[in-house]
């Protein structure tokens, strides 16, 4: 009876590690989807604050270091190798104190992130130049056409900047025009537009003449900020979940093996 149970025990643990592999695969994937990112906000904060690109370099070297453990795991639970499965057992001690801590860094930094996040956008409506060839300025074009807002907190945000207010008829921004009926192109237009059929010059470009949203961006973005967020502290209660019962069963395992076989570690 015992040695079922051990057998049992030793094929659930390489399941489990099986599973962490895969997940170390996805917190691995997420960190370079950050990085490579260039059509959405990811792409524009990750190119003005360096605290993300730190973030993603953490996710990178988080799930690579876990899908080694986690293979590491299953050679320990199917070879029966103490050594090993000590190994595994620290590394997820260690791996979900790291997690724990993370998560209370993050929790108690998300005003300061909300406020970076404005500061970001707002010195790059001041900054857009018309016809210029930017990956930040076409990021930002990219995420006013596909959420249909405009500017930050509102469309007012684009009279800060000085190059557009300057233009003697209705001109605003290519990305931030009201299309009524939904368009499936991709296609974004970039820097400012001029309105066909405006003939108000006496007072110059009123924005209150644009044809774009209303709505600014701030609320939208958060709120697809707050929902990748709820997806990857969704995935870490996941990861948390399997460490723990991946502990339980390494060291169920580790206790039954009296004797370290030095001859089950496999040679390459």
């Amino acid at each position: 009876m015992g040695s079922a149970c051990i057998k049992v025990t030793k094929y659930f643990l390489f399941l489990f590690n099986l599973l962490f592999f895969i997940l170390g695969a996805v917190i691995l994937g997420f960190g370079v989807w950050i990085l490579a990112d260039r059509s959405s906000f990811i792409s524009v904060l990750q190119t003005s604050s360096n605290s993300l690109k730190v973030g993603a370099c953490v996710f990178i070297g988080v799930g690579a270091v876990t899908m080694f453990m986690g293979f590491l795991g299953c050679i320990g639970a199917i070879k029966e190798v103490r050594c090993l499965l000590g190994l595994y057992f620290a590394f997820l001690l260690f791996m979900l104190i790291v997690q724990v801590a993370a998560g209370v860094l993050f929790y108690f930094n998300t005003g300061k992130l909300k406020q970076e996040m404005g500061s970001i956008v707002m010195k790059l409506i001041q900054d857009y130049k018309d016809g210029q060839e930017d990956r930040l300025q076409e990021a930002w074009d990219y995420v006013q056409a596909q959420v249909r807002c405009c500017g930050w907190a509102s469309f007012y945000n684009w009279t800060d900047n000085a190059e557009l207010m300057n233009r003697t008829n209705v001109t605003y921004p290519c990305s931030c025009e009201d299309k009524r009926e939904a368009d499936d192109s991709f296609l974004v237009r970039k820097g400012f537009c001029e309105a066909f059929n405006s003939t108000r010059t006496e007072s110059g470009n009123n924005p209150e003449y644009w044809p774009v949203y209303r709505e600014g961006c701030m609320k939208k973005v958060q709120a697809w900020l707050q929902e990748n967020v709820g997806i990857i502290l969704g995935v870490c209660v996941g990861v948390a979940v399997i460490e723990l019962l991946g502990m339980l069963l390494s060291i169920c395992l580790c206790r039954h093996v009296h004797s370290e076989d030095y001859s089950k570690v496999p040679k390459y």
